[in-house]
């Protein structure tokens, strides 16, 4: 029950300022149904009082000092118009929180840190790596919805962390911030992947890493070129799987027949460097040209024997010295470099997830205890990526480089 004050024309400051508690509450009205409800504690909150469909209803303004007079007057006349409209003011109100709620829960900073919580299968190293460089980013614009960070808003980060030097980083940043879109592409809270557009933007990374080409349109000649290379059927099988299958060059060269199934379009075996065993998916492609070469080569317990001797290995600088052959200097493009090649185009062409490539390439990948994964992590997936990479690869070799996306997550 309130206690009702003799009615002023309207509020001012003075009178707002002076109004004193009693031991109980009151209100003080300024018009058009807008009030002052004084509480004995001395807390002062604005209220509206209006009709809708007939009922009274009371709709919270805000406490003043925080809303002064002029704002609940605003707010006020705001509520006005929406009844004007046929509209609720309360039920207006509580839908601007649910999208307030919304949108916090939507900033890239918060959907971020979803898909790093989410990493619980990958390396630790790996995860802090994330981490640091989505830090530039929650700087940036990590408040921001996440379907409203834009191209530029990534590519302005990316150009003050290049201009310190730290090129790299900025490749880094943008990656991974390339990660989180497609997280929430996949999820819902997005529609489009700003860092795509970003392709050739940055200054390129000068390492000292093994050679290796990564630019489709060039892909696209290299592809070309092994399919026209002329030489000894073991070194043209050898570079034709070579992309295909993106192994160690060691691996490559010591490929047993005992260790592929054809019928299953797996070849398993251990890796050395790792000491973890291993599943390379085949495509069609890659089995066609093992079936292929099995036909003329099962006399050999090596899938690439050497040419003097079938109990041997080829050389170690063999797919160098055809690569050579082909044009491409050895800054070029080496064997090792087709890793490269792949583990760069699935992640930044196709968008697959770096877990998924990182379990491709046999690399050490540990789970938070320090695990090995068992070598059949993501295998289905997997499948699926060596398929599409070989068709990706086709589609260059014949002029087309329109890339079809991976559409999951893993």
């Amino acid at each position: 029950m309130t206690t009702n004050t003799p009615k002023a024309k309207g509020l001012t400051d003075t009178t707002i300022k002076t109004a004193k508690p009693t031991d109980k509450e009151y209100k003080v009205s300024d018009g058009g149904g807008l009030y002052l409800l004084i509480k004995p504690n001395g807390g002062k909150y604005w209220r509206l009082k209006y009709r809708y469909l007939g009922k009274e209803k009371l709709l919270a303004l805000g406490v003043y000092p925080e809303v002064s007079l002029k704002e609940a007057r605003l707010k006020r006349d705001v509520a006005k118009k929406r009844l004007e409209n046929g509209t609720d003011p309360s039920e207006a109100k509580k839908e601007e929180k649910r999208l307030s709620i919304l949108q916090s829960e939507n900033t890239f900073e918060a959907i971020a840190n979803e898909w790093l919580s989410k990493r619980t299968q990958v390396k630790e190293v790996t995860v802090k790596g994330y981490q640091r460089y989505l830090a530039y980013a929650f700087t940036a614009f990590g408040h921001k919805p996440v379907n409203e960070v834009t191209s530029p808003d990534v590519l302005a980060l990316c150009r003050t962390i290049e201009a310190r030097g730290t090129i790299e980083t900025a490749h880094r940043v943008k990656t991974t911030c390339g990660l989180v879109f497609r997280y929430a592409i996949a999820t819902g809270r997005a529609t489009y992947e700003p860092t795509q557009a970003l392709r050739g933007a940055l200054e390129p990374v000068i390492t000292n890493h093994q050679a290796a080409i990564t630019d489709p349109s060039q892909v696209a000649r290299l592809m070309q070129d092994i399919q026209g290379y002329e030489g000894h059927y073991t070194v043209v099988y050898a570079l034709k799987l070579a992309p295909l299958v993106f192994v160690r060059p060691s691996e490559l060269r010591g490929a047993l027949w005992a260790d592929i199934d054809l019928e299953a379009k797996e070849w398993r075996y251990h890796v050395h460097k790792t000491k973890t065993d291993h599943i390379v998916p085949l495509s069609s492609q890659a089995t066609k040209l093992l079936a292929e070469l099995k036909a003329i080569s099962s006399h050999s317990p090596y899938v690439f024997p050497s040419v003097r001797s079938n109990q041997r290995t080829m050389s170690e600088n063999t797919i160098n010295a055809a690569l050579r052959r082909l044009g491409y200097t050895s800054e070029q493009m080496c064997g090792h470099g087709f890793r490269a090649m792949a583990r760069t185009i699935l992640d930044e062409v196709l968008g697959y997830p770096i877990e998924v490539i990182e379990m491709q390439l046999a690399h050490a990948v540990k789970d938070a205890n320090g695990r090995a994964y068992n070598r059949t992590k993501y295998r289905e997936q997997r499948h699926k990526m060596m398929q599409h990479w070989s068709d990706y690869l086709d589609g260059l070799q014949v002029g087309n480089v329109v890339a079809v996306k991976f559409g999951g997550v893993a």
